[in-house]
Parts: C-alpha cells; sequence; structure tokens
C-alpha cells in the first residue's frame, strides 16, 4: 500500500525574517555566513515549534470550553424539565378557548338556520 508523500511545509517569510534577525543579533566575531545561516535554521524551527504548541494549546482550550458549555446547556435543560412539573393555569387560560370554541358554534348554528 503506498503512503501518501509528506509535502515539506514552508515556513512564512515573517517566520524568516525573524530568525535571521535573531541569528544575526547574536552572531559572534569571527563566525561564518554558513554558522550564521545554521543558527537562523535553529530558530525558526524553534519558532516553527512554539507556534505549533500555541496552536494545540489554543484547540486543547477551545475544546474545553466547548464542553463546559455543553455541560452548562445539558444542566440548564434538566433543571427546566416541565414533564416533573404540574402546568399552571389561570383562570382566563382555561374558560377563554372554551368560550370562543363555544360563540363559534352559535354562530354556525345561527348561520345554517338562517339560510
Amino acid at each position: 500500500m503506498k503512503q501518501p508523500q509528506r509535502t515539506k511545509i514552508r515556513p512564512s517569510p515573517e517566520t524568516v525574517d525573524e530568525a535571521e534577525r535573531v541569528a544575526k543579533a547574536t552572531q559572534k566575531p569571527g563566525q561564518t555566513k554558513e554558522q550564521t545561516r545554521l543558527i537562523a535554521q535553529g530558530v525558526q524551527k524553534g519558532i516553527d515549534e512554539y507556534k505549533k504548541q500555541q496552536k494545540a494549546r489554543a484547540r486543547a482550550a477551545d475544546k474545553a470550553k466547548k464542553q463546559r458549555q455543553r455541560a452548562e446547556s445539558s444542566e440548564l435543560d434538566t433543571e427546566h424539565d416541565f414533564d416533573d412539573e404540574p402546568l399552571a393555569t389561570n383562570a382566563r387560560g382555561t374558560w377563554l378557548p372554551w368560550a370562543l370554541l363555544v360563540l363559534s358554534w352559535i354562530g354556525f348554528a345561527v348561520f345554517y338556520w338562517q339560510m
């Protein structure tokens, strides 16, 4: 079975520039360009690793936040479960639909007998 070929991820130009700046800032007298380039590559790898760690932390924090929100919403759902509570009825809510039903039937009967 053929495994997918990994493409080499190119670092961003900002990361390369930052790594070169840091390498040149820490350059010692008598250091060759090749040594400075190797230092810059090491700094660049460090920056890339740091960015990966920060992304992983952000993903973990986001995942934890979503789990907390799900837990809170499930707690709210269980607190407001209406199956256990008796329905609260007021006097107006019980007679109004019945009064409208009776009036509509009376209206239909009157309409039917006048034809």
